[in-house]
């Protein structure tokens, strides 16, 4: 017996993410998928609708192997068939698994920066995030319970209730605060490790409520380009290019990171920071809003989303935020600020608006609903 919570994902990624109509192209693309369940159902969904879908199925040790023998030419390749197919498609659905979290840990950095400038972003920087709908999820999978520290079926119990929520009311609830972030010039930031200023000045804004992520609940906008200063310490771990990065500091100055350490590998993390000109200036700060994610689970889309935290993110800024800065990366940084992971404040033009990650002010209230007192 199919699962009926599958279908009501489904429904939620055709309808309210892609808002797919008739006659519409949509890839789907799955990553180490434990059963074809979800791919399924979304292609009798896409079906219903009177829509075209196409599918890549993906496997990440098939795409270890592919990596680790990267060459310009079979990055090219690779990266040119997907641009064309995604020139051709009004949205696109991805969807990731896991059977091991650190499948991409021991490829070579300089193999993952071809992939990175060849494939990656012609594809989804250049194509897909500017000029489809599109809306990225992950699959649960015992990987990622374990990094949850949840058992598989209450992993899933909690996966298939925060990725179906009320996001009509989640996008209600964040208009207070779209209106205040749009009314604020000068923002200031400070946690332990953390003292950082900002403008966000004639930066739009925008309200995150299941289009573009599931799970969501965010609110983000850029910071003026040169006008971050400060240091900033991010009590998450992060993973990205296939490894762990653990307590990671940076130090900017005019908007540009002068200094990055880590606990752990602060060679590559200056590598990757080194990728391109943008990749040392942030392109995205954001407020997670999300308060049935609480703890980190090493993976960005529901790290990022945790009730009383937000990312700062070096690299390329979105369209719809845009601040100019251009990279190859994007890399959402999260610290967490309420009182259980050290605490911290957020100031907008010398008002207190979130301290130790409850928002202060009457109006923005309801989006303390569900954070631990």
């Amino acid at each position: 017996m199919q699962d009926p919570r599958i279908s009501r994902l489904a429904e939620t990624l055709i309808d309210h993410s892609c808002r797919l109509k008739a006659g519409e192209k949509v890839i789907i693309e799955a990553f180490d998928l434990p059963d074809p369940h979800l791919v399924c159902r979304l292609l009798e969904t896409v079906s219903d609708r009177g829509a075209i879908p196409l599918v890549f199925w993906k496997n990440n040790s098939v795409l270890r192997s592919l990596y680790r023998t990267a060459t310009v030419e079979s990055m090219q390749l690779a990266g040119q068939l997907e641009v064309s197919a995604m020139k051709q498609v009004d949205a696109y659905i991805g969807i990731r698994g896991t059977t091991n979290s650190d499948e991409l840990a021991d490829v070579p950095p300089e193999r993952m920066e071809l992939y990175t400038e060849y494939w990656w972003q012609p594809v989804h920087i250049d194509v897909r995030v500017p000029k489809t709908r599109w809306v990225v999820l992950r699959y649960p999978t015992p990987s990622m319970a374990q990094a949850a520290q949840q058992s598989t079926k209450q992993f899933e119990d909690f996966f298939f209730d925060v990725c179906t929520s009320d996001y009509a009311g989640m996008a209600t609830d964040l208009r207070p605060l779209v209106a205040r972030m749009q009314a604020a010039e000068r923002v200031q930031i400070i946690s332990p490790g953390t003292d950082l200023a900002f403008s966000i000045k004639d930066i739009p804004v925008v309200a995150c409520a299941g289009e573009c992520n599931i799970p969501d609940g965010e609110c983000f906008t850029a910071p003026v380009r040169d006008s971050v200063n400060g240091t900033i310490r991010f009590n998450t771990q992060s993973r990205y290019q296939g490894v762990v990065f653990d307590g990671i500091e940076l130090e900017l100055k005019d908007g540009k990171i002068v200094r990055a350490t880590c606990k752990n590998d602060s060679g590559r993390l200056n590598r990757i920071l080194d990728t391109d000109e943008g990749a040392r200036y942030v392109g995205e700060w954001s407020l997670g809003t999300n308060n049935r994610i609480l703890h980190p689970m090493l993976d960005t889309l529901f790290d990022e989303k945790i009730g009383g935290s937000f990312h700062f993110t070096p690299g390329n800024a979105y369209d719809e935020a845009d601040n100019g800065n251009r990279s190859r990366i994007h890399w959402d940084l999260v610290l967490i600020q309420r009182s259980d992971y050290g605490g911290g404040e957020i100031w907008f033009d010398g008002e207190l608006v979130r301290e130790d990650g409850r928002f202060v002010p009457d109006d923005l209230q309801r989006l303390n609903v569900g954070l631990p007192e």
